[in-house]
């Protein structure tokens, strides 16, 4: 069971817990902030279980999501994607506000779970991108991140890579971490057991052990176009190529896959991260979604809003009306969270309060009825006490030799990888 914030057993929790980043910016919290480490941990220590990494676009997502895993009992991530809360984002949630936000609700609505601050899908495209990363991201850790995403997939094997290995250091040793190989576009440019031991092994060379691997595995981001979705048999394939070195997979995209398919992934592969982004974003409004997560459109093309869930229908009418201004198809609807996060949180106490019951109940039947992440708590709070420390350390030791992943030979394996990378595209969130 989820134990009580007063307890002697949670306050050791909190004691010895938090990484030091936390105690710093919270020292008076009662909110068990851990590195993504400890959430992976216990997610491994229940089997065949994966839990929600949320892609907190708006306020009332973080609240939502925190109320279902105390009411599962889950350990859970929230988190946001560069794109979503980055330098140049659409949404109010940032990677320097989203750990104040979630610390803040903990303490309100007295959650005691472990949750981790996830910073997802931290983009590098260039070395321009490396050189502001290596200021940004200690920033951003400053702020309260406890876990990132570093996703450098955009560019060739050699330099996902190298840029992988070159942005380390300034990531701490106890945070959560994960890696990306291949982009994030649908059923092209698929993944390989290849493609991905590349990566590990050369990470694993230069003593680099990821937590994740984010596949490009059959899914996409956003409203999807066809249920071709993940294939859970090439996903099984890459994670037992790479079991060796101890990372679990992290399923991006769950958006737009049926329920079945969600506890395939979470019986049949080594996954124990599955970030949801746009159905949380569309149950928070109270668009009307099918059970992939997909907003269900009319004839038109547009979205149908049920009435009496989510926001008000004033409010509603008026995202439409600045839609149809803008000429937006509804995949692009999600710039909206940015200009009408106030205008959301300036509704009736009844109508944020149904907006966040949406996202809580939605969770809540994910958590328990599909990720089967109930009870994970107890399983991260056994991992912390029986590490007697916040840091849960590596699941891997270094096998690779440093001298057959030099940056000459990193260039040479690389060009002898032979996999479809698929179309080039902005594939971000």
């Amino acid at each position: 069971m989820a134990w009580s914030q007063n307890s002697s057993e949670y306050a050791k929790l909190i004691e010895i817990g938090r990484p030091p980043n936390v105690r710093k910016l919270f020292p008076n919290s009662k909110a068990l902030l851990v590195s993504g480490k400890v959430i992976d941990r216990a997610l491994l220590a229940k089997g065949k279980a994966m839990t929600i990494a949320a892609n907190a676009r708006n306020h009332i997502i973080i609240r939502g999501v925190l109320a279902a895993a105390q009411r599962a009992e889950a350990a859970v991530i929230i988190e946001i994607a560069k794109s979503e809360g980055g330098a140049s984002s659409y949404c109010a949630p940032s990677y320097w506000n989203l750990a104040t936000q979630v610390d803040a609700i903990i303490n309100e609505l007295g959650v005691t779970v472990p949750v981790a601050i996830h910073a997802d899908h931290y983009g590098l495209k260039n070395d321009k991108d490396l050189e502001k990363a290596k200021v940004e991201i200690p920033s951003m850790f400053d702020a309260g991140m406890t876990s990132i995403a570093i996703d450098a997939s955009h560019m060739t094997d050699d330099k996902n890579l190298l840029a992988s290995i070159a942005i380390n250091p300034f990531i701490p040793k106890w945070a959560g971490l994960e890696c990306e190989v291949g982009e994030i576009k649908g059923d092209v440019g698929l993944s390989t057991p290849e493609d991905a031991l590349f990566l590990v092994q050369g990470l694993n060379a230069h003593d680099i052990h990821p937590d994740w691997i984010a596949l490009n595995n059959g899914t996409t981001h956003g409203i999807q176009d066809s249920a071709t979705g993940i294939q859970v048999d090439l996903t099984a394939r890459v994670h037992q190529a790479i079991k060796p070195y101890g990372l679990s997979g992290a399923q991006h995209g769950t958006s737009g896959n049926s329920s079945d398919r969600l506890r395939e992934i979470a019986q049949l592969t080594s996954t124990t991260k599955a970030n949801v982004a746009t159905a949380l974003q569309m149950v928070s409004w109270g668009v009307k979604i099918d059970d992939y997560g997909n907003a269900v459109l009319d004839a038109d093309k547009n979205f149908i809003k049920i009435e009496g869930q989510g926001m008000s229908e004033e409010l509603w009418a008026e995202i439409v009306a600045a839609g149809k201004a803008q000429n937006l198809k509804a995949g692009d609807y999600k710039k909206f969270n940015l200009p009408f996060e106030n205008k959301i949180l300036g509704q009736p106490r009844e109508i944020r309060e149904r907006m966040a019951k949406n996202v809580e109940d939605f969770s809540y039947r994910l958590l328990t009825e599909v990720f089967s992440a109930q009870g994970t708590a107890q399983f991260a709070y056994d991992a912390i006490m029986k590490a007697g420390s916040y840091d849960m350390g590596q699941k891997a030791a270094r096998t690779e030799a440093p001298a057959e992943w030099t940056p000459e030979k990193i260039a040479q394996k690389a060009a002898a990888l032979a996999s479809d990378k698929g179309p080039d595209g902005n594939f971000d969130d």
